[in-house]
């Protein structure tokens, strides 16, 4: 049975070039001010898209799994606004991880991983771990 909201990139081989941009998903596929998970080389992707920021439409892409509880549900979390930063509010313990970057409020050793992430028409392109 295929999770709610769980995409599924077109197959990307572990030797893709490194610093090439590739399509994940369509824009089609995002929900607004909420997050998707799509699955990239064996990691789950927790996609977030804001359109109304004040710094106009963004997009972010960060890993799935939860670092505190080892869950993949941070896609499910809720998106808001934390000291000026964008965060994702884990479901679970509630932690808040920005999504610049990964960095958690709460707790300065936890961290989320961060991909370069961008429309390209309609078309999600996501960049290398970064």
């Amino acid at each position: 049975m295929s999770q709610p909201n769980a995409l599924s990139a077109p197959p990307l081989s572990s030797s893709r070039n490194s610093n090439a941009w590739s399509r994940l998903c369509s824009r089609q596929d995002l929900v607004a001010n909420s997050g998707v998970v799509a699955w990239l080389d064996g990691a789950q992707v927790a996609l977030f898209h804001l359109p109304h920021t004040p710094d106009g439409e963004q997009l972010f892409a960060v890993e799935n799994r939860d670092p505190k509880s080892g869950a993949n549900v941070v896609g499910r979390g809720i998106v808001g606004q934390l000291k000026g930063d964008l965060v994702i509010a884990s479901p679970l313990y509630k932690q808040h991880y920005r999504l610049k970057d990964g960095s958690c409020v709460e707790y300065p050793e936890q961290r989320l991983r961060v991909w370069p992430v961008r429309l390209n028409g309609d078309v999600v392109e996501i960049g290398p771990l970064g």
